[in-house]
């Protein structure tokens, strides 16, 4: 039996945590009933200095419940999403035993029954798959079944104007991705749930811990694929979602909150590290003009304004028509 059980995929679950102890155990317990399927799946909760009882609230959960399969890491400082992973990531490889796959989970999800046993297997059949994320449900468990392209100039145009002429004709380079019922190869796939193969991370692929919250799934998956690796969409995985609990930047709370200077930022950073600083002057001007005509659009039919507030001037202060330095915060 112990024989069976070591002849079946590995897989070591990372989920970082800040402020939300709740939430992590909800995923843990939905962690919990995947192991009927993965039994050799382990879970690794980095802490990023949540600072409020967090951690040890966690704690206490992971000892009552015997949870031997779960290890709880303490960050001393909250460097992101990316670090926060980049940590669990190198603790877990550091082991004498690392596992053949690493699945990021965000807090706020909880996992369908057979949603890691479905990436596992489809990377176990796709060995130039690198990358492998699941359809998301939102709370009510309605769907949400999409992928993303990779930024471009147009993509921005379409994303700043948000209008039916302009998404029709720039459909091609929308980042959004609606998905249909097949697994797909797409550019990226949402870092709320996230299969990384190993071998990515033994040649040296990490998340680029510049960016603090947002763009670094995607940085990922480019390097990835200039490496030679796939990126796919993979359906039969299913994961609920409750966007935005840790930002409140995602989801329904988009329009309703300031968007937080890192997320301009790591947008800014994105451009200039992967395309150059013309390319990202010209991708900021290309929002810049789509978002103009949406507004003029919006303020001639009467229509309210749904913009998170200061959004343009935000843009502008943290775009890269202002010099600044690669990376700077």
């Amino acid at each position: 039996m112990t024989s069976d059980i070591a002849a079946l995929p590995s897989v070591d679950v990372i989920v970082v945590n800040f402020r939300t102890p709740t939430l992590v155990i909800s995923c843990l317990e939905s962690l919990e009933r995947e192991r009927l399927k993965l039994p050799r799946l382990r879970a690794i909760v980095v802490d990023n200095a949540s600072g409020d009882g967090s951690r040890e609230q966690i704690a206490s959960v992971i000892h009552q419940r015997s949870w031997n399969w779960v290890t709880l890491i303490a960050s001393e400082v909250n460097g992101g999403y990316g670090a926060g992973n980049n940590i669990g990531i190198c603790w877990a490889l550091a082991q004498d035993d690392p596992a053949e796959y690493y699945w990021l989970l965000n807090p706020d999800t909880e996992v369908r029954p057979g949603a890691g046993a479905a990436l596992v297997c489809f990377m176990a059949t796709h060995q130039v798959a690198g990358v492998a994320g699941s359809a998301l449900l939102e709370r009510d468990g309605k769907p949400w079944s999409y992928a993303f392209r990779f930024p471009t100039i147009l993509g921005e145009l379409e994303r700043g104007a948000r209008l039916g002429i302009f998404s029709n004709f720039l459909n091609r380079w929308s980042i959004l991705r609606a998905m249909g019922s097949t697994p797909t190869k797409v550019d990226w796939v949402s870092g709320a749930s996230f299969l990384i193969r190993r071998e990515l991370l033994d040649d040296g692929l990490r998340f680029d811990e510049t960016y603090f919250l947002y763009y670094e799934e995607t940085d990922f998956c480019l390097q990835a694929q200039r490496a030679g690796w796939e990126c796919w969409y993979v359906p039969d995985s299913v994961v609920m979602h409750i966007a935005g609990q840790s930002t409140g930047v995602t989801g329904h709370q988009i329009a309703l909150k300031r968007l937080p200077g890192y997320w301009f930022r790591s947008r800014q950073y994105y451009f200039l590290k992967n395309h150059g600083r013309a390319y990202g002057v010209l991708a900021d001007l290309a929002w810049i003009c789509g978002h103009c005509i949406a507004r003029v659009k919006k303020t001639f039919k009467g229509d309210q304004h749904l913009d998170p507030p200061r959004l343009f001037g935000d843009f502008v202060r943290n775009s890269a028509l202002l010099p600044r330095r690669l990376g700077e915060r």
